[in-house]
This record gives C-alpha cells, structure tokens and sequence, in this order.
C-alpha cells in the first residue's frame, strides 16, 4: 500500500483511511451505484414522455452526485464539533429556506416547496432532517452536561417550528418522518416515559387533524384503507411490476411499468428494481439497508459520547425510516407518499442532502483514536 496509506503517516487522508468504517463505505458506495444503474433504467422513458432528451434524469443524477459524495467524504474527514456546527448550519439554512418558499416559492402537485437557485430547484426541507438531527443531538448533550442548560425544551421548540413550516407547505410525509426521527432521539436521550407517551398521543392527534383539514392527505389515506374510492393506477402499475418481475426480472430496460407511472424514476424506483432485477435483487437492496443500519448501530454502542450516540441514532432512524416508508408505499402497505430510495432513487436536493447525511454518519462512527 502507498505511503499515504500508511500506519505511520499522521496525515489527515492516512488517518481517515485508518479510522473510517470501510464496511460501511462500501456498503452506501453500492447502494449508490445500484442507483445510478436503476435511474438509467427508469428513467428515459420518463423523460421521452415528457418531451425532454431521454438521458436528461441520468445525466443530472450523475451531476448532483459530484457534491453529494463531495459533502459525503468532506464530512467523513472532519472532527465532531466540526459536523455539529455543519450541521447547525445547515438547520438554519433548511429553515430560511423552507420560509422563501412559502413566501416566493412555486408549487408541485398541490404543495409548495421548491425555491430556483441559479436555476437549480431546491426543495429546502431535504436540508432540514440531517441539520435538524444534528441540532437536536446537540441541545439535548447539553443538558446532560449543565442541568441548568434547558437544551431539551430548546430542541422541543425547534421541532415544533420544524413541524409548522412543514404543514405550512403541506408536507405530511416529511413532517411524519422528522415526528418518527425525534421520537428515535428523545427515546435514546432517556426522556421520562410519561413524556413519550405524551408525544405519541399529541402525534395521533396531529394525524387525525391532519386527515379532516388536508384534503390531499384525506385521499391518499382513504385510497390506502379502500381503494375502490379514489384513483389507484400507480400503486397498481406498481404492484403489478413486483409480479411480473418474479424471482430474477424481467431484465434491465425491459420493464414496463416505466412506461405509464409518471414518478417511475424517484417515488417508485423501487417497483421498477422488482420489475426488471426481480426477488433476489430487491432482498439485496433491503439487506444493505439492514446491513448499514446494524455498522451504526454497532458504532451507537461503542459510545459514551451522548452526542455522538444521538446523533448517530437520529441519521440511522432518517435513512432507515425514509428506506422503510418508500417500500412500504410501494408494496401497497402504507399510503403512497412522494418519499425517494436513499441513494437509490433519481433526485437533485434528496441526493445532495443524503451525501450530507451519510457524511456526518461515516464522520461520527470513524474510530476515536
């Protein structure tokens, strides 16, 4: 092995090299060229549709990697303060955001959440969940250090603002998502039992809510639980692609559920990797899933770091919960929700803010040395 490579060398690229999870890293940098491979599959059928050159998606994919895996191996360099202070950052920055495009943004399907930046849509609420986790895991360690440091009601608070922007827009999904994630943290923060069954039913009251004074939110669920009353041709098309695809596809680019469900590249990629990989692959892209949660888990573990510990609790429960909800709509076992297959799934602000968010985790699970 070269030089840099060496156990001797104190450089920072040695040292990373020396400390990082490799385990990990090979697993995200497979599910990441599993992607590649399923975006060029789905999506220029998409694209022909739409009147637009066929490998218009890959081509930006494969652009929006290049500061994805920037962000991704920048952060695996850096210390733990420095990801905590990126992290803040990016809150902040997720939160004048979001606030631009309810003030100036434009809409997509009935919801408001994309702002142009020199000609890039940016869908701020991307940034929100890594920086948010990053924040929160911060306020609470605090606390744990200085009793008299109120960081868990600070957190509490950010996360209510976090969950009015994001209704605001609507966005049930992503608030339903950064809900799942704060309760993963308040949970290994060792918050008092009372207040998490608390937090549970005022979480049942926000759905029910949600349900009578979001129309769009009504549907989606009414269409899950009975779908003779409403429109389910992708969820079919979908389901339908799972059964022709059997145990080992009908190859790839041979699909044809590409061909009528509009959003074949991002919300449903996973039917398209049924369709045309079959069984056999699908349980492999589960397995890495499971596979990277467990590296974090293990790392979780090893650390008294209470930041650490909640920080790394926090982005596995984003990427493990994100993975979960995207199978699960579309199996047909939770409601559709436009919800990307991290790094899986065609995407500009998803992409960029999963680079984000697995360069924190490979940062904060690199050996202390």
């Amino acid at each position: 092995m070269s030089t840099i490579f060496s156990r001797a060398n104190k450089s920072l690229i040695s040292r990373w090299w020396w400390t990082i999870d490799k385990r990990l890293l090979v697993a995200v940098l497979v599910l990441i060229g599993a992607g590649i491979m399923m975006v060029s599959a789905a999506s220029p059928a998409v694209a022909s549709r739409i009147g637009l050159n066929e490998y218009h998606f890959i081509l930006r994919h494969l652009f929006y990697l290049v500061p994805s895996l920037g962000f991704m191996f920048g952060l695996s360099l850096v210390s733990h303060e420095n990801i905590r202070r990126f992290g803040v950052v990016v809150f902040f920055c997720a939160i004048a955001g979001i606030c631009l495009t309810l003030i100036g943004g434009y809409e997509i399907k009935g919801a408001q959440r994309w702002i142009r930046v020199l000609g890039f849509s940016v869908q701020p609420s991307e940034f929100l969940k890594p920086g948010f986790i990053i924040l929160a895991a911060w306020l609470m360690a605090m606390q744990k250090q200085k009793e008299d440091f109120q960081g868990n009601a600070i957190a509490a608070g950010f996360y209510v603002l976090c969950v009015i922007l994001l209704v605001m827009q609507p966005d049930m999904g992503m608030t339903i998502l950064l809900s799942m994630i704060w309760a993963a943290q308040i949970f290994l923060a060792g918050f008092p039992f009372i207040f998490i069954i608390m937090a549970m039913g005022l979480g049942v009251v926000g759905l029910t809510a949600a349900y009578f004074l979001l129309p769009h939110f009504q549907s989606r669920v009414n269409r899950f639980i009975n779908p003779e009353s409403g429109d389910t041709f992708q969820i079919d098309r979908a389901l339908e692609a799972f059964e022709k695809g059997g145990l080992v596809g009908v190859g790839p680019g041979e699909g044809s559920v590409k061909l009528t469900i509009p959003d074949a590249h991002a919300d449903f990629v996973f039917a398209v990797a049924g369709e045309e990989m079959g069984f056999v692959f699908v349980l492999l892209l589960i397995a890495l899933y499971a596979y990277i949660l467990w590296r974090g888990i293990r790392s979780l573990i090893r650390t008294e770091d209470m930041f650490t510990v909640l920080a790394i609790g926090g982005l596995l429960a984003m990427i493990g919960l994100q993975a979960l909800i995207h199978m699960g709509a579309n199996v047909h076992l939770l409601p559709t929700k436009g919800m990307t297959l991290p790094f899986v799934s065609y995407g500009g602000s998803s992409v960029i803010a999963l680079g984000i968010t697995m360069g924190m985790l490979l940062g904060l699970t690199r050996k202390q040395t």
